[in-house]
């Protein structure tokens, strides 16, 4: 991987790497108890600065939607998000580094208790505002109703208080969610494999979006990410297959 000053530039019109951190999803990002980004986005944020030389701001926000809006207007020079084809116009993505499940909860006395009986008439599914299984959702479902929080992580929040029948969202969100409010539970399975990668604005060009693929890959390969995922206790995510060299489209 040649580090040169054309790719250095690239990625630090500023003179600094500025990374979007979206606090939405708690596979990638939280804070601690003194208010600091950390994850393992955080983590991957601090070595992709180190392998450029150059120094790091934390652009931190609350929703995967305000994240994909900061680096599409490259007030931020690489994010981590799903790959999703509608977010591809303006981002460029490496091949996922982590793989994570998306699942539905719904009330102990909820008829609802299979994947297949969430999309039907009449039915009305909280999703957090602009994230992943918001875009796919609303690809896939034919009859179901979609409701959208503002943030992911106040999904179980607003399905309870709008009275709604499905919250979707990141398992492990939903878990810890049903923890806090009981009578309810999760459906079994998954709706879909969230796919979790880097991204570059597409105007910083394709030898860009090449070097970020490989740092990930290298990442992947090195044993980085599930160090990463062992360190912040993540659970029930694990790290995507490493492809080689290579980028979404």
């Amino acid at each position: 991987m040649k580090t040169d000053s054309a790719i250095i530039a690239a990625f630090t019109p500023t003179g600094r790497l500025r990374a979007s951190i979206n606090l939405g999803n708690p596979i990638l990002a939280g804070c601690d108890h003194q208010g600091n980004a950390t994850g393992i986005s955080v983590d991957l944020a601090h070595a992709f600065a180190d392998r450029l030389g150059v120094p790091l701001d934390l652009v931190v926000l609350e929703s995967a939607g305000r994240s994909v809006e900061t680096v599409s207007g490259e007030k931020a020079d690489i994010g981590f998000f799903a790959i999703d084809p509608m977010r591809a116009a303006e981002i460029a993505f490496t091949a996922a580094y982590i793989h994570i499940e998306g699942a539905y909860l719904v009330r102990e006395e909820s008829v609802i208790d299979s994947l297949e009986a969430v999309d039907q008439q009449g039915v009305r599914v909280t999703v957090g505002k602009g994230s992943a299984y918001d875009l796919f959702l609303s690809r896939e479902f034919k009859r179901a109703e979609i409701t959208r929080a503002l943030t992911s992580p106040t999904v179980v929040e607003t399905f309870l208080s709008e009275n709604t029948d499905v919250a979707a969202g990141v398992r492990q969100q939903l878990e810890a969610d049903a923890l806090k409010h009981p009578g309810l539970r999760l459906i079994p399975g998954s709706f879909m494999t969230i796919r979790q990668a880097m991204g570059v604005p597409r105007s910083r060009g394709s030898r860009a979006l090449g070097y970020l693929a490989e740092f990930v890959e290298e990442m992947k390969k090195s044993g980085f990410i599930q160090d990463a995922m062992n360190k912040h206790g993540i659970k029930g995510a694990i790290v995507a297959p490493h492809t080689g060299p290579q980028a979404e489209l």
